[in-house]
Protein backbone atom coordinates (compact mmCIF):
# COMPACT_ATOMS: atom_id res chain seq x y z
CA UNK A 1 0.00 0.00 0.00
CA UNK A 2 3.29 2.74 0.85
CA UNK A 3 4.38 1.97 -2.90
CA UNK A 4 0.75 2.95 -4.54
CA UNK A 5 0.94 5.89 -2.39
CA UNK A 6 4.55 7.19 -3.50
CA UNK A 7 3.37 6.37 -7.15
CA UNK A 8 0.40 8.54 -6.76
CA UNK A 9 2.16 11.25 -5.78
CA UNK A 10 5.07 11.05 -8.44
CA UNK A 11 4.98 13.49 -11.59
CA UNK A 12 3.69 12.50 -14.42
CA UNK A 13 6.33 11.06 -16.78
CA UNK A 14 8.06 13.16 -18.58
CA UNK A 15 7.65 16.45 -16.20
CA UNK A 16 10.50 17.50 -14.04
CA UNK A 17 9.72 16.93 -10.16
CA UNK A 18 9.43 20.84 -10.09
CA UNK A 19 8.07 23.43 -12.63
CA UNK A 20 10.74 26.04 -13.84
CA UNK A 21 9.63 29.31 -14.60
CA UNK A 22 10.77 30.65 -18.42
CA UNK A 23 13.10 32.99 -17.38
CA UNK A 24 15.07 30.72 -15.70
CA UNK A 25 15.28 28.62 -18.50
CA UNK A 26 15.98 30.84 -20.67
CA UNK A 27 19.09 32.76 -18.78
CA UNK A 28 20.02 29.15 -18.46
CA UNK A 29 20.18 28.42 -22.27
CA UNK A 30 22.10 31.70 -22.36
CA UNK A 31 24.35 30.91 -19.66
CA UNK A 32 25.08 27.58 -21.63
CA UNK A 33 25.89 28.88 -24.82
CA UNK A 34 28.36 31.71 -23.55
CA UNK A 35 30.34 28.47 -21.80
CA UNK A 36 30.13 26.90 -24.47
CA UNK A 37 31.82 30.04 -26.42
CA UNK A 38 34.42 29.93 -23.54
CA UNK A 39 35.33 26.16 -24.06
CA UNK A 40 35.36 26.85 -27.60
CA UNK A 41 37.46 29.87 -27.71
CA UNK A 42 39.85 27.81 -25.88
CA UNK A 43 40.22 25.04 -27.76
CA UNK A 44 40.49 27.16 -30.80
CA UNK A 45 43.17 28.92 -28.96
CA UNK A 46 44.79 25.52 -28.40
CA UNK A 47 44.38 24.11 -31.84
CA UNK A 48 45.63 27.56 -33.69
CA UNK A 49 48.51 27.60 -31.13
CA UNK A 50 49.09 23.91 -32.04
CA UNK A 51 48.33 24.18 -36.15
CA UNK A 52 50.69 27.30 -35.82
CA UNK A 53 53.70 25.00 -34.52
CA UNK A 54 52.93 22.77 -37.60
CA UNK A 55 52.08 19.83 -34.67
CA UNK A 56 52.09 16.26 -36.04
CA UNK A 57 48.46 15.84 -34.69
CA UNK A 58 46.92 17.53 -37.82
CA UNK A 59 46.88 15.22 -41.23
CA UNK A 60 50.12 15.33 -43.42
CA UNK A 61 50.01 16.99 -46.73
CA UNK A 62 46.53 18.31 -46.21
CA UNK A 63 45.51 20.27 -49.17
CA UNK A 64 44.20 24.37 -48.54
CA UNK A 65 41.42 26.42 -50.18
CA UNK A 66 44.56 28.65 -49.79
CA UNK A 67 47.49 28.94 -47.63
CA UNK A 68 49.27 26.55 -45.40
CA UNK A 69 48.24 25.10 -41.80
CA UNK A 70 50.36 27.81 -40.20
CA UNK A 71 48.21 30.46 -42.18
CA UNK A 72 44.94 29.06 -40.87
CA UNK A 73 46.41 28.31 -37.23
CA UNK A 74 46.43 32.32 -37.32
CA UNK A 75 43.06 32.65 -38.20
CA UNK A 76 42.43 30.36 -35.88
CA UNK A 77 43.80 31.97 -32.86
CA UNK A 78 42.77 35.29 -34.03
CA UNK A 79 39.38 34.02 -33.98
CA UNK A 80 39.79 32.26 -30.74
CA UNK A 81 40.47 35.11 -28.68
CA UNK A 82 37.54 37.22 -30.53
CA UNK A 83 35.32 34.09 -28.86
CA UNK A 84 36.45 34.98 -25.72
CA UNK A 85 36.18 38.66 -25.65
CA UNK A 86 32.41 38.14 -26.61
CA UNK A 87 31.98 35.23 -24.31
CA UNK A 88 32.73 37.59 -21.37
CA UNK A 89 30.74 40.16 -22.75
CA UNK A 90 27.67 37.66 -23.43
CA UNK A 91 28.52 36.74 -19.52
CA UNK A 92 28.07 40.45 -18.23
CA UNK A 93 24.91 40.91 -20.11
CA UNK A 94 25.69 43.03 -23.29
CA UNK A 95 23.18 43.10 -25.86
CA UNK A 96 25.73 44.23 -28.16
CA UNK A 97 28.25 41.00 -27.26
CA UNK A 98 25.84 39.14 -28.03
CA UNK A 99 25.60 39.92 -31.99
CA UNK A 100 29.13 39.80 -31.79
CA UNK A 101 29.16 36.71 -30.64
CA UNK A 102 26.69 35.25 -32.88
CA UNK A 103 29.13 36.67 -35.92
CA UNK A 104 32.12 34.86 -34.01
CA UNK A 105 30.40 31.66 -33.65
CA UNK A 106 29.55 32.22 -37.47
CA UNK A 107 33.35 33.06 -38.68
CA UNK A 108 34.28 29.97 -36.43
CA UNK A 109 31.85 27.69 -38.18
CA UNK A 110 33.29 28.53 -41.55
CA UNK A 111 36.67 28.39 -40.41
CA UNK A 112 36.44 24.87 -39.48
CA UNK A 113 34.95 24.25 -42.61
CA UNK A 114 38.16 25.28 -44.35
CA UNK A 115 40.31 23.34 -41.71
CA UNK A 116 38.52 20.28 -42.30
CA UNK A 117 41.51 18.83 -44.28
CA UNK A 118 43.62 19.21 -41.31
CA UNK A 119 41.74 17.83 -39.21
CA UNK A 120 38.32 16.29 -40.05
CA UNK A 121 36.87 15.05 -37.27
CA UNK A 122 37.49 17.51 -34.76
CA UNK A 123 36.27 20.37 -37.16
CA UNK A 124 33.26 18.60 -37.15
CA UNK A 125 32.57 18.34 -33.36
CA UNK A 126 33.22 22.28 -33.52
CA UNK A 127 31.02 23.20 -36.15
CA UNK A 128 28.54 21.35 -34.22
CA UNK A 129 29.21 23.25 -30.89
CA UNK A 130 29.09 26.30 -33.06
CA UNK A 131 25.39 25.17 -33.81
CA UNK A 132 24.49 24.93 -30.37
CA UNK A 133 25.87 27.91 -29.42
CA UNK A 134 24.34 30.29 -32.16
CA UNK A 135 21.00 28.39 -31.15
CA UNK A 136 21.07 29.48 -27.66
CA UNK A 137 22.52 32.54 -28.51
CA UNK A 138 19.59 33.58 -31.14
CA UNK A 139 16.46 31.89 -30.15
CA UNK A 140 16.63 32.98 -26.47
CA UNK A 141 19.05 36.06 -26.01
CA UNK A 142 16.65 38.96 -26.89
CA UNK A 143 16.31 41.94 -25.43
CA UNK A 144 13.40 41.50 -23.82
CA UNK A 145 14.05 37.87 -22.85
CA UNK A 146 16.71 38.79 -21.10
CA UNK A 147 15.04 42.41 -19.40
CA UNK A 148 12.31 40.06 -18.28
CA UNK A 149 14.89 38.12 -15.74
Amino acid sequence: MALLQVCEDAPPAGRPARDISPQVAIAGLVLFASVLLLVAGFFNMIYGIAAIANSHVFVANAHYVFGDLRAWGWITLIIAVLQLAAAAGVLAGNQLARWFAVAVVGLNAIDMMFFIPAYPFWALVIIAVDVVALYGLCAYGSRENLEAL
